[in-house]
């Protein structure tokens, strides 16, 4: 799924445009019990309540694709019988009243799902009649080509509300707050069937983590039986690690500045389209040319890849590339600077020392102390 995509899925989770139909939730304390359960009609529920639904169930559809929304495929065999492709197919099209196939989905989170504190596990039965469109984009509102039936289902922890000290409006007095088990917003969630050019996949599916270094592979497998890819932290060590290896001696500070520029060059580029940009193999090759390698250096990238990250690894370009800054780090300093102005950090022989120099243009403080820049004596 692509950004269009994902915000239209997300528009129906709203009030005036509600697609919703049904909605149950388990309560399962931090041994693994279930401490209740719940499955009403979504349209029943208070409007209050409905407001907080909603805010969770949009969130499950936020964030950054690649990094913390996930587009996976089911493998072949997870779609025949006893597969977990056909058991969500058999639980969206139950539209969540089959008690039986509830308990199991219940079950399987129950069992994949490792945290031990309390959670709240959520799902939802959506029908989206999707209206058809213009050749401009515009949406035709008089009838729709075709109906898009899901199952969006999130994990919530549930937290104590920290204590404190709260104002008694009738006894004009401040008392100790009682304190509440909190819903929070969700850790991790998924979209089935993937709403792919604005129809139905059954191949494929969204998956969402409000911690990108930590999937939850095990619940991937086991719920969803998807093969997860590198997560965003995964991605960058194994770029770093591609690098090293292939670059060698030849991985200068000149080399990897260039590819941080490259990268932010490239994301800024393709900023209005859909997909966020990628990289396989062949493009990681022409990344590493553009930026200073050498032909002789990549002679062995093709095995390089494969050790660092697999044949088929792709690469979420935002995952490699910091936008906020750019930094140098040795043992004992870290420099920062915006990452418009890196080409000022240099490096230099001093005194047959390897140094980094800044220059120190317009005024400069020292822990908030302005101070007047004169030659060093002679």
């Amino acid at each position: 799924m692509n950004k269009k995509e994902i915000a239209e899925i997300k528009r129906q989770l709203t009030p005036d445009r509600c697609a919703v139909t049904r909605i149950c939730g388990c309560y399962i304390d931090g041994e693994k019990n279930r401490k209740a359960q719940f499955k009403e009609a979504f349209l029943s529920l208070p409007e209050e309540e409905a407001f907080k639904y909603f805010d969770i169930f949009r969130k499950t559809l936020s964030g950054s694709i690649g990094k913390n929304l996930l587009n996976m495929e089911f493998p072949l065999d997870s779609e025949f019988t006893g597969g977990t492709q056909e058991f969500l197919r058999l639980l969206r099209d139950s539209r969540l009243e089959d008690d039986a196939l509830l308990g199991q989905f219940y079950d399987k989170v129950v069992e994949s799902y490792d945290c031990g504190e309390n959670y709240l596990i959520l799902l939802i039965h959506g029908v989206y009649d999707i209206p058809g469109k213009t050749s401009d984009g515009l949406e035709l509102f008089d009838g729709s080509e075709e109906v898009y039936e899901y199952l969006l289902g999130c994990v919530c922890p549930v937290k104590l509300s920290k204590p404190g000290l709260s104002y008694d409006d009738e006894a004009a007095a401040f008392h100790e707050r009682v304190r509440d088990w909190i819903v929070e917003m969700p850790s991790l969630g998924f979209l089935f069937p993937a709403f792919n050019d604005r129809q139905a996949d059954l191949h494929s599916i969204l998956y969402y983590t409000s911690k990108p270094q930590d999937l939850k592979e095990r619940l991937v497998d086991g719920l969803l039986g998807c093969q997860p890819p590198l997560s965003c932290p995964d991605q960058k060590e194994a770029f770093g690690q591609l690098v090293e290896d292939t670059l060698g001696d030849g991985c200068s500070y000149e080399v990897a500045r260039n590819i941080q520029e490259n990268l932010a060059e490239l994301i800024a580029e393709r900023s209005d389209e859909p997909q966020p940009p990628t990289l396989e193999k062949e493009d990681i090759r022409d990344l590493l040319q553009r930026s200073g390698a050498q032909e002789e250096e990549l002679a062995e990238l093709d095995q390089k890849y494969t050790q660092a990250a697999g044949d088929d690894a792709v690469f979420c370009a935002a995952n490699l590339a910091d936008l906020r800054k750019f930094e140098v780090k040795t043992p004992t300093i870290t420099v920062q600077v915006k990452p418009e102005y890196a080409a000022l950090v240099e490096t230099r022989q001093i005194d047959g020392r390897p140094c980094l120099v800044v220059p120190l243009d317009g005024q400069v403080t020292v822990n908030g102390l302005k101070i007047v820049l004169t030659e060093s004596p002679q």
